[in-house]
């Protein structure tokens, strides 16, 4: 996935998929630029790549700075969480 500068999901996707955060989970490896995962207890994880990331289900995300955010993702649509053995929300470990 390329997302470009100045995207964000509440921004750019939200009004297209009609629910308040986006519900996919995401697990890849962020190749290029700089994202910022918030979640609704205000949890914010930050990544810049280099950087493997595994983003639960259930979050606002992000590009942070002046370049594209490059993410190579492994992806089960819905099945992620389950496939890939994680949370299917948001917790604190």
């Amino acid at each position: 996935m390329i997302y470009p500068v100045g995207f964000r999901w509440s921004d750019d996707m939200k009004p297209l998929v009609k629910t308040d955060l986006c519900a996919h989970a995401h697990v890849g490896f962020l190749a290029r630029g700089s994202i910022h995962i918030g979640y609704p207890d205000g949890c914010v994880k930050e990544y810049s790549a280099p950087a493997v990331l595994a983003v639960e289900p259930g979050h606002d995300g992000w590009v942070v700075g002046h370049e594209p955010a490059i993410v190579i993702e492994f992806d089960f649509e819905n099945q992620t969480p389950e496939r890939l053995g994680m949370a299917t929300g948001h917790r604190h470990d």
